[in-house]
């Protein structure tokens, strides 16, 4: 009954006590008397962030002329500059480059040098962000060289002293554009470094498990073959010493037919024991995969091919061991062409014993500097051999050998069989360290760190270059307060040319300096060193005859200030 009252209150929204259950993509029921609150849209959202972020550009601008770091400007300029910072405002996210150009021409108008306290801090925070959001950089490149070379032609025409204007220039490209566009990009290119770092990391994460179940399925198939082939041949010499009991002369009818079925039972078991490990042994098994230092097969520890062959003969297996000359070491002991050999010898042995009952075998092994030859040969059995069918043995040992690098055979030879295999040296060596996964990703950032420094390095040398050109004309163009009180209107020019500066004023302030006489040609001069502060200025005006006519001190913004309240 409460399943079906459940049932019945899934399309009502009333589900008894417990939480109300709706239909998938359903809306949840509103309570009457309540509002669900209302989603803001999402252009809203876009337009409350633009507003902020014109905020934040304007805001230089706005304090700059409020608090006269600039010079004074007509209201409809002032207008201009924020309906401007407006429009790359709205444009820095879909088309950042397009808000930057805008912000530069901005600039340009405002100062030739394109240094300016108002725009200056909007012109690096677009090209941050030019850097982070332009995919490309030669278009950017193209906008940069477009505004340096803007820059220098109207140096060249309307600038007053066109040398320390160029060097300002150049420092304002480097600090202003260049060096946060390099930030960007880096920015950019740190984001896209980490993403592909986390995707490589799943990768390699994937990768690793792959690698441990293959690891996982060739162990198994290792130990099935090594169980093989172990046990497969101690069963074969169980055989053999079953066979020998079984046609010893002082044993009896009961106890000889015990050893008969003693052998059959052997031989059983071993073709039961090659079918099983065949269901665990993967058909693209490569024997030769274990390396120097994995899992020893099972096998008697210490065991040589010698005393395998002893220990075969001591079973009953008729077999004759004959080394050979070995003039050097072959191989490390107990190394993998050691172990290899030992699992050649042993397989032959193991399929003689099994398909030529009674057949004698001759092992012969010849050593070289270069390698190892093992060689087992069977000539025709003299009793019935297992019916059972060949396994993988045979197969297992010639993709060990290839793998490395050497030879193997196995067929018949006359009316027997022979199996030779040749190993060569197996020395250890060691590893060579793995690359680095991070290397690709430390020389990408190795090479933006080396833009930066550059474009840093440069920069610094271009301002100080700047700075020290600045200083050296404006301390060049100072007409001390007592020259200037000696000097008298009427006087000519050559006769006041040995007081005077070798410099004029490199920005004068024509804009509070008095109406100048009519036909008067005027030259500014600094009053005092002080560099990077408004101070006072002398006007010396003179006429068609270069001789002085008007003679003014013009007085610095913080002076003006001063004297504002006595007026």
């Amino acid at each position: 009954m409460e399943g079906t009252r459940q049932a019945a209150g899934v399309g009502t929204g009333d589900a008894g006590p417990g939480a109300p259950v709706h239909h998938a993509g359903a809306r949840a029921p509103v309570p009457a008397g309540s509002r669900a609150p209302a989603r803001r849209p999402a252009w809203l959202a876009s337009v409350g962030r633009g507003a902020v972020f014109w905020c934040a550009l304007a805001l230089p601008a706005v304090t700059a002329d409020r608090i006269g770091l600039n010079e004074p400007r007509p209201l409809w300029q002032q207008l201009t500059g924020l309906a401007v910072l407006a429009t790359a405002a709205a444009s820095a996210r879909r088309a950042p480059l397009a808000a930057f150009a805008l912000v530069a021409a901005l600039g340009l108008a405002d100062a030739p040098a394109l240094f300016s306290v108002g725009y200056g801090p909007a012109l690096a925070v677009l090209a941050l962000l030019l850097g982070l959001r332009a995919p490309r950089a030669h278009p950017a490149l193209a906008v940069l060289a477009g505004t340096a070379a803007v820059g220098i032609a109207r140096i060249a025409l309307v600038g007053v002293d066109p040398a320390p204007e160029a060097l300002v220039l150049t420092g304002t490209l480097l600090f202003g554009c260049v060096l946060p566009w390099l930030g960007g990009r880096y920015w950019r290119q740190s984001r896209a470094l980490a993403e592909a770092g986390w995707i490589r990391a799943a990768r390699l994460e994937d990768e690793r498990r792959h690698t441990e179940e293959r690891a996982r399925l060739r162990e198994r198939a290792r130990i099935a073959q090594d169980m093989h082939d172990s046990l497969g041949h101690e069963l074969s010499l169980l055989a053999l010493r079953a066979a020998a009991l079984q046609v010893a002369p002082d044993l009896g009818t009961a106890h000889r037919a015990a050893a008969a079925e003693l052998r059959v039972a052997a031989a059983d078991a071993t073709d039961h024991l090659h079918r099983i490990i065949g269901v665990l042994r993967e058909d693209d098994e490569d024997d030769g995969d274990d390396g120097e230092g994995g899992p020893l097969p099972l096998a008697p520890a210490g065991e040589s091919v010698e005393e395998l062959v002893a220990r075969a003969a001591e079973s009953g297996l008729p077999v004759r061991w004959e080394p050979r000359h070995t003039p050097a070491p072959p191989s490390e002991p107990g190394g993998l062409a050691d172990r290899l050999l030992y699992r050649t010898v042993r397989e032959a042995l193991t399929n003689a014993a099994r398909h030529a009952p009674g057949a004698p075998v001759t092992v012969s092994v010849t050593g070289q500097a270069s390698g190892t030859t093992v060689t087992v040969t069977n000539t025709a059995a003299t009793g019935p051999g297992s019916p059972s069918a060949g396994g993988s043995g045979l197969l297992g040992l010639r993709a060990a050998v290839a793998s490395l690098g050497g030879e193997f055979t196995a067929g018949p030879h006359g009316e027997g069989f022979r199996v030779r295999a040749y190993v060569p040296a197996v020395r250890t060596a060691a590893p060579a360290p793995p690359p680095s996964p991070t290397a690709p990703f430390a020389r990408a950032r190795r090479r933006v760190a080396l833009g930066l420094g550059a474009a840093a390095g440069a920069g610094l040398v271009l301002v100080g270059a700047a700075f020290g050109w600045y200083a050296y004309t404006e301390t060049r163009s100072v007409l001390t307060p007592s020259a200037y009180a000696h000097l008298r209107t009427g006087t000519p020019y050559e006769e006041m040319a040995p007081v005077l500066p070798q410099r004029e004023a490199h920005d004068p302030p024509t804009d509070r300096a008095p109406a100048p006489p009519p036909g008067a040609d005027c030259r500014y001069y600094r009053a005092s060193g002080e560099l990077l502060t408004s101070i006072d200025h002398f006007r010396l005006c003179f006429d068609r005859r270069d001789r002085l006519v008007a003679k003014d001190v013009v007085p610095g913004l913080h002076d003006e200030r001063r004297e504002e309240p006595r007026r």
